[in-house]
Order: structure tokens, then sequence, then C-alpha cells
């Protein structure tokens, strides 16, 4: 009786034991992601918290203690396997964005998966994880505490776990469904919950794309489509950059040095157009995209939806078209992106994060991009969407290196406060970066020969303190700044190519333009003529128009704002 009634008693290094175990599944990659630079501390909060709920049952069914982590084990450590044998081999957490790939490669492509790399390296990772979650196993005991205690702990436990949907639905006003989305977000750094929340993330925002992309198939073609270059063999490249402002770059002006490659770059091709007056209508990628590569602006913001695509347009006049990417594949709000690379002939989709912010770097395009320069195709569209200076600004470039070098108040143009320093430095580094990205785009091209032209710019600006009293982050349309809007616009063409196509462009490069009216730009470069063509849109026309740069909501009735009066 005596024995029984002292193992009855409470232990704290059972309780240590028991939580380790039972978080162990979830939050040790976690802890690794957060300390290993990869990514923030919020996915080891949310693994913590929602890892926790385990002990509930633990709690109130002492006696059923082993046969709960036995199951536990087997069932939630096994499935574990995935995202740290993905992350072991990939450096990229698991999302629903690995299950669109996964479901886009056939057999012979996951059979060579295997092979490629079920190597030593990801099978001692692999036993090493096991033996550590065993050993916890092993030292996982009854925990009794008093009745009362029990009950408490579960209810903090489970309210807690629940907090964000009670946040949502109560304080937010938020209806159910966004609420219970918001929660699956939350947990989807758990096991299981990350492989049934990315699985249901995954066909959701399926679905949803599948319905657009049907809707756009059934467009009908441009009408009268010409192209004055006949079948010559040619290779077209657009590179779509990421939250990267003019203001910021050495190239245009600024202060510190943050663009020397693509300076290098101009002063060996004289013929690098960097046309210095674009800005972009949206300060958001999705809604510049959409009229940037379709015949919707700021007027008709809907067209995007009526009328055929940049990608259309490309294959209907015989292109093969190709898209890589190093921006997230599927997610809730990348979806219309996915929408895009699927009207292509060609997919490369290099990053499958499930976190935007983490160290995913955009020299990830450079093998696709030379494989794609290696295709015998003679006519070639290809995209290339990078990360750019997206934020977090500090996980776009790596921390060790060339490009992590602007620290200090040194060469800031004005005086800001000392918080605020570290993340301005980062964004110039971020900027530096994506000067070799962009540079090395540009000089892969160069070197292939290829008849053609590649075109760079970016999506929107990002304000990052720059304008007085230099305490705006970020973007918002509510409350514009130039920065947000002011982005690069860099053309080169290839000798064959001027050599067939000359022209004065090296005139045009201070003519005030806006994104919305790319398509109408690229056609003219690429020779294309049709209907809807509109010469006066196009930056390097003879007869363009420089009319009024909308920026703003056009869904808002006073959306609207002429770019060209915001405050310099």
């Amino acid at each position: 009786m005596k024995n029984q009634k002292e193992n009855l008693i409470f232990s704290w290094s059972t309780l240590i034991f028991v939580i380790l175990f039972f978080t162990y599944f979830s939050c040790a990659l976690q802890l690794y992601i957060f300390f290993s630079g990869h990514s923030n501390a919020i996915g080891l909060r949310d693994s913590i918290i929602y890892s926790l709920i385990w002990l509930i049952p633990v709690f109130i069914f002492p006696k059923y203690t082993k046969k709960i982590a036995t199951v536990y084990g087997l069932v939630v450590g096994g499935l574990s396997l995935i995202p740290v044998g993905y992350f072991t081999i990939y450096r990229q957490e698991f999302s629903q964005s690995v299950l669109f790939v996964m479901a886009e490669s056939n057999f012979n492509e996951s059979h060579e998966f295997i092979q490629q790399y079920l190597n030593v390296q990801l099978i001692l990772v692999l036993i090493i994880y096991v033996s550590i979650g065993i050993y916890l196993w092993k030292k996982v005991e009854p925990i009794y505490v008093k009745n009362t205690t029990k009950w408490l702990i579960s209810s903090f436990i489970a309210i807690y776990a629940l907090m964000p949907l009670v946040i949502s639905v109560v304080v937010k006003n938020s209806s159910f469904e966004k609420a219970g989305a918001h929660l699956l977000t939350r947990m989807e750094t758990t096991v299981p919950w990350q492989l049934i929340c990315s699985y249901w993330a995954y066909r959701s925002q399926l679905n949803n794309m599948e319905h657009i992309l049907e809707h756009l198939e059934s467009l009908p073609p441009l009408e009268n489509l010409k192209d004055k270059n006949g079948n010559t063999p040619r290779t077209l490249v657009l590179v779509i950059g990421e939250s990267t402002t003019r203001n910021r770059m050495g190239l245009y002006g600024y202060g510190r040095n943050t663009t020397p490659k693509i300076e290098q770059f101009k002063k060996e091709n004289p013929n690098l157009v960097v046309f210095n007056d674009v800005v972009s209508s949206r300060p958001y990628t999705i809604e510049i995209l959409q009229q940037a590569l379709t015949f919707a602006d700021e007027q008709h913001p809907d067209l995007y939806l009526k009328t055929p695509s940049l990608i259309h347009l490309m294959k209907q006049a015989g292109y093969k078209t190709f898209w890589i990417t190093n921006q997230q594949t599927i997610t809730e709000r990348n979806t219309m992106l996915t929408m895009f690379s699927k009207q292509t002939d060609k997919q490369y989709y290099m990053n499958n994060d499930r976190n935007q912010s983490s160290r995913q770097y955009d020299q990830s395009v450079f093998e696709p991009f030379k494989e794609v320069l290696a295709d015998p195709t003679e006519k070639k569209f290809i995209v290339i969407h990078l990360l750019g200076t997206h934020m977090k600004y500090e996980f776009r470039y790596p921390k060790n290196g060339e490009h992590n070098r602007f620290k200090g108040k040194t060469s800031i143009p004005f005086n800001i406060d000392e918080s605020k320093v570290p993340v301005y430095n980062s964004y110039d580094n971020a900027v530096s970066y994506n000067d070799y990205v962009t540079t090395t785009l540009f000089n892969l091209f160069k070197n292939s020969k290829e008849n053609g032209f590649i075109l760079y710019f970016s999506d929107h600006g990002e304000d990052v303190y720059e304008t007085p009293p230099h305490d705006v982050l970020g973007r918002n349309e509510k409350s514009p700044t130039r920065t947000m809007y002011t982005v690069p616009f860099m053309l080169w063409e290839s000798p064959q190519w001027i050599a067939t196509h000359p022209n004065n462009y090296q005139d045009y490069v201070n003519r005030k333009f806006s994104t919305q009216d790319l398509i109408h730009t690229w056609s003219d470069l690429a020779g294309l003529s049709y209907n809807l063509f509109i010469p006066q849109k196009s930056l390097v026309n003879p007869n363009f128009y420089e009319s009024i740069r909308w920026i703003g909501d056009p869904y808002d009735k006073k959306g609207l704002i002429d770019f060209d009066k915001l405050e310099k």
C-alpha cells in the first residue's frame, strides 16, 4: 500500500519528460529552424501550444499514459518524419506547396527523387531523430495530480489553443469560416495538423485556381495577331522583382553602393537601357501583376478575367512558355501567381516553404534558367519571378558574405532612430543581393548568345523609413508614399536582336510610365500587334502618350490618386 501511494505522488521530472515527449515531434524541427536563423520564432510558439493539447488525455487518464504515448509516438512520430526529412533535403518547411509540386510530378520524377536524396546524411538524421524520440518515450510515466488541478490545467490548455478562434469571431467580427481558417494556419507547424492543414489548404486553393484557369482557357484568342519577326529563332525573358524600390539603388543615384554589379554591367554593355521614371499602379504583388500581365488597368481592373494574359498572347504567337519562380507556390495569396504560372508550358517551383519569412535565396533560379536557355525550342518566352527584397529583409540574403555589409548609420543619407537602423540596413543588404541575382541573370542570358532581350522590373516598391519623418515601414495603399511605387525598369537586347531591331530607346529613358501597361510595351518590344494593342501605351513606341499614372484601389470609388501629385 505504501509503494502504491508513493507511485501516485506528483513528480516534476516525470512532468518534464512527458512534456518533452509530446512536444518533441513538432518542436524539435521548429527549434532548429529558429536557432539556425532560417525563420522566426512564431512557428516554434505555435508548435508548443498545439502539441500541449496531447497532455489533456494524459492528465485526465493517467493510467493510460504509456498506451497514449505509444500510439502518439507511432502515429504522430511517424508522420513527423515527413517534414523532418523534407527540411533536411530542401531546407524548407513542409507546406501545401509541397503537395502541389508532388501532384505535378510523375512516377519517374518521384523515383529519381528517392534515388537522389535517400543518402547517408538523411538516414543518419532520421536515425538520430527517432532514437531521441524512443529515449523520451521510455521516460514517459503517469502524472498524478489532484482532480481540481488536472481539470484546471486541461481547461487552460484548451482555452489557450482555441483563443485565436475566439478572438477572430468575438473581437475581429470575422466569419466562423475565416476564423477556422486562421486557427488552422496557427496549427500548421504541428504534427499531425501540419499534414492535414496542408492538404486542406492545397485542395481549397487548387479548386480556386482550377476554376479561374477553366474560365481563362475559354476566352477567345486575340484578333488579328501578327508577329513581324516571323519564324526567326529567339528567346525573350521577363524578370519580375519583388518589393524593390529604385530609390535605394545606387544605379538610380542612391548614396550607398547597393548596385555595383549592374552598374559594372552597364559600363560593359552601353546598350543596357535603364528607365528612370517607372511606377507601379498598386503596391501589392497580386494586384499589380493582375494588371501588368494582362490588359487590366486601374480604370478597368476586371479585364484580367475577360481578356487573354501575356502568357496566352505569347503562346498564341507560337512561343514555348516557361515560368521559374522563387515565390511561394500555392497559398491563399499566391494562388493567382500559380494560376499565371500554370498557363505556361513548363514550370519550375523553387520555393515550397511554409513561411515567406525564411531563408530561400533567389539564386535558386539560376540552374533552371540555364536549363531553359539550353532548350532547343526556337521560340521561347521565359518568366522568372524573384522573391527580391520582400520582408523580412534579413532573410533575403546570406548572413555571412559580401552582401551583409551595411552596418550602423554610416552613409545613411538622413538621420533615423537607432532602433530602425538594423531594418534599414537589412533592406539595403537585400537590395545588394538582388543586384547580384539580377545581374547574374542578365549575364547568363548574354553568355547564352540567344537572340532576343531580357526585361527586368520590380512589382512594386517598399518604403523602409525613407519618407520624412522616416517612420513608415512597408506599403499601405491607404497612406501612399512615392517610394512604395517607384520601381526599377531595365532592358538589355542581344547584339543579334539589335541588328534586326535598331532603335533609339535611350532617348525614352525619362518617359513617365506605369507598369499597368506592361503588356503593351512587351508586345511592342516583341514585334507583336493585334486589335487590343495600343501603341500610345507602349513605353518604347514613338507615339507613346504620357497619361495620368493612377495608383490606389480601383474598387474604391475614391481610391484612385494621381501618382505625380504625391508629395515629394
